[in-house]
């Protein structure tokens, strides 16, 4: 059997960066789910999305090399680059549906922009275990509905912070967010989940639907810049919209084919 693939890199201003997306495209019904799981693993990139076009309606899953996961956004935003750039999609706004409701993709002119559920967020006391993980003490400590957010003073923190990847394996949450308040930015972050088999993730769009709730608070307004400071580092616009959260970004085709399973 035959499967067109292609690679992206999402939330990415030139090949190289951002976060790289394999986006699976299929018939009207699911592969099996360790066939799935299997590809996934094969890629050995942070997300592999898989489509299906059913009724005239697209739906999306996504997995890691090691397990489902229940949202993810680079691959989302790779997923409507392919749609619009390599499958002739007519029109400017693709819905999925997903593990996490109804999603979208609008194009707006040379950004691909996401509109996502907002998180739900929980302010907690210092937490013993989190704080082990990282060499630099948060000021602040939340719970999502998958991952915990640590908040720090300054961006240099979150630039230079070393992670304890074995200590954070042992959280029970699909990964953990750091974040503090940018300088040419609204805010800057990073992310690593490797009980989702990411060491550090490049660039999350689902974790902006945990940051942008937070930030926006914090700073009065729902217009948001963002910049994920990992190796290959990532851009993003967001805005906060009525309990949901649009996230945008730019992609680009690294790679198009077919796999043979």
């Amino acid at each position: 059997m035959k499967i067109k693939m292609y690679q992206v890199d999402a939330f990415a201003g030139s090949l190289f960066t951002g976060n790289p997306a394999c986006v699976c495209l299929l018939h009207e019904e699911w592969l099996a789910d360790d066939l799935m799981q299997k590809i996934a693993m094969e890629n050995n990139v942070a997300e592999t999305a898989f489509i299906i076009n059913k009724n005239n309606e697209y739906h999306i899953r996504w997995f890691t090399p090691e397990v489902e996961v229940d949202l993810c956004g680079h691959a989302t935003l790779a997923s409507g680059h392919v749609l619009f750039n390599h499958e002739n999609f007519k029109g400017e706004l693709i819905s999925f549906q997903s593990k996490s409701g109804k999603l979208s993709v609008r194009k707006d002119d040379e950004y691909l922009t996401l509109n996502f559920p907002e998180d739900s967020l929980q302010k907690m006391d210092a937490q013993e275990e989190l704080s082990a993980c990282f060499d630099q003490q948060p000021v602040e400590t939340f719970k999502g509905k998958t991952d915990y957010m640590l908040v720090f003073e300054n961006e240099d923190q979150i630039r230079n912070i070393r992670c304890d990847i074995a200590k954070v394996s042992a959280i029970e949450a699909r990964g953990i967010i750091v974040t503090a308040r940018g300088r040419d930015v609204d805010f800057v972050s990073r992310f690593f989940a490797p009980q989702s088999g990411i060491a550090e993730d490049p660039v999350t769009g689902s974790a902006h639907t945990t940051l942008v709730p937070y930030w926006r608070n914090v700073l009065g307004k729902d217009n948001l810049t963002a910049t994920q400071l990992s190796e290959r580092g990532g851009f993003l616009k967001c805005r906060y919209v009525d309990g949901r959260i649009e996230i945008s970004g730019k992609a680009l085709t690294y790679l198009s084919g077919e796999i043979e399973v």
